[in-house]
This record gives structure tokens, C-alpha cells and sequence, in this order.
């Protein structure tokens, strides 16, 4: 690893409250579990802080349950545990079918969907589902909790409201109407990282979401409102197109991004019609 590791520190709380105060009271502290991106930063250098948090033994934060008519999620709940989860697959299909997407199974045994939210990349497999599913994410410090609509934990490229002295502890999801749709592109058909990624629900309100796209992960509201109008899908594809901000990188360039995401759109109001 290009970070000497001898220069690391890694506090391990005895529970969820420990952590809480550790982080209130030891910080800045970056709170890690399966280190499926944290451990990639540490190699290349580009991970400033040099003390961590250790909280992969926080059962607590990993339990899947209904409450009070939500699917409750805990931040460290892995891939594998959603794949495997019956409720996850009755209530939210799309997200265990993310889950499928991400990595190999090492990656999947060890990843987490709080990971995935907290990392902020815009390609994050999980975020067009939490997106459309109108998710809730709770957010715990010292000083208590607060709960943040997914649409507005993201403030710009890998940033969001998170406070240094808070983790993401679940993910809460309103019980959704409608036919799921989910799909993944990139540059091969197993552990690639996604040139596009779109989540979609075909109601009485659609809702799609596209990730890769912009520097957020990014409900498409003149789309829905598009599609909700039944206009033909050539012209939502139009608005879709207008409404996103592809750029070129390393895994691929705007322009394909556009006709992929078009596609896409196409494919899920296909798919989904009665």
C-alpha cells in the first residue's frame, strides 16, 4: 500500500453508543466496515484521515425488519445479506437484483449498502433504487438522531450532509406500488463498475433514476412527468436526454451514455407494460 500503515489507527467501539461518542469526542474519525473502497483508497494515497472506526461488529446496525409499515435497513447490512433477504426480495426486488451487480461474492460478503451510500459515487449500483424508492436514511451522532430524505443527502460529487460526528445507521422505504425495473451496464457482464446504472417504477407516478449520468445520482422529474403524461416514449427519450449531464472519463464518454440511457428508458416502459 502506498499509505504506511504503521501511521494508521483504528479505534474499536465496544457498541453503538461507543462509537457514537468516539466519534464525537476522538474525531475527525472515518467510520469503516467492509472496506470494499476504503481499503482501494488507502492503496493508491488518496485517503487524507489517518484514524479510523471500527464498525463492523455493530450487530445493531445490520438487522433487515419492517417497522411501522417501512422496510428498516441497517447501514451495515451487506450484499449478500440483501440478496438473500425475503423482504428485501418481495418488498424491494430492485435492490437485491443491485446487489447482484456489485463486484464478485468476496465484495458482496463483505460490502455494504451503508457503504454504498455513504461512499457518494455518482455509480453506486444501489442509489437509482433508493432513489426511486423515495428512501429515508437515518443519521445517528452523540447528540441524537436525525432523518434525511435520500433526495437531499447529496450536495455535489462525493459530498453529502453527512456530519463528521454522525454515521448512517438504516435505510428506511416506504412501501412501493407499481412494477420495479432495474438495470446495469458497463464494460462486462460481472465486477465492472457501471458506465450507467438506472432504477425505475412504473405507476400512476413513474419515477426513474440514473446513476453515472451527472455528479449525483439523479431522479429525472420532467421524465416521470413525461411518461405520467403518456406522451410517446421517442419524446420522454427527448426529455430524458435534456435532463442528464454525462461527461467523458476513463470508463466511457457522454455520448454513449446518452444513447445508453435513452435505451434504457425505452426498455423499461417496454418491459413494464401491462
Amino acid at each position: 500500500m502506498r499509505t504506511a500503515i504503521s501511521s494508521l489507527s483504528l479505534l474499536q467501539p465496544r457498541s453503538l453508543k461507543d462509537a457514537l461518542r468516539l466519534l464525537r469526542d476522538e474525531g475527525p474519525l472515518t467510520p469503516l466496515a467492509g472496506c470494499t473502497d476504503v481499503y482501494v483508497n488507502l492503496n493508491f494515497g488518496t485517503l487524507a484521515t489517518k484514524k479510523f472506526l471500527d464498525l463492523w461488529p455493530l450487530d445493531d446496525l445490520r438487522r433487515i425488519r419492517v417497522e411501522n409499515g417501512a422496510l428498516s435497513i441497517g447501514a451495515l447490512a451487506t450484499y449478500t445479506e440483501l440478496i438473500r433477504s425475503p423482504l428485501v426480495r418481495r418488498r424491494l426486488p430492485i435492490l437485491a437484483a443491485a446487489a447482484r451487480e456489485i463486484g464478485g461474492v468476496q465484495i458482496q460478503n463483505r460490502g455494504t449498502l451503508g457503504g454504498n451510500v455513504v461512499n457518494a459515487s455518482p455509480a453506486g449500483d444501489t442509489l437509482p433504487v433508493l432513489a426511486v424508492a423515495e428512501a429515508t436514511l437515518v443519521l445517528l451522532s452523540a447528540a441524537g438522531e436525525r432523518r434525511v430524505p435520500f433526495a437531499s443527502f447529496y450536495t455535489g460529487y462525493r459530498k453529502s450532509v453527512l456530519a463528521p460526528d454522525e454515521i448512517l445507521a438504516a435505510v428506511e422505504i416506504p412501501k412501493i406500488e407499481g412494477r420495479q425495473w432495474f438495470r446495469k451496464v458497463g464494460t462486462r457482464a460481472a465486477q465492472a463498475i457501471s458506465k450507467v446504472v438506472m432504477a425505475a417504477i412504473r405507476s400512476d407516478r413513474p419515477r426513474v433514476a440514473l446513476g453515472s449520468v451527472a455528479p449525483t445520482v439523479v431522479r429525472l422529474p420532467k421524465t416521470e412527468a413525461a411518461l405520467a403524461a403518456g406522451v410517446p416514449i421517442g419524446d420522454a427519450r427527448r426529455t430524458l436526454d435534456a435532463e442528464i449531464q454525462p461527461i467523458d472519463d476513463l470508463r466511457s464518454t457522454a455520448a454513449y451514455r446518452r444513447e445508453v440511457s435513452g435505451r434504457m428508458l425505452e426498455q423499461f416502459w417496454g418491459a413494464t407494460a401491462s
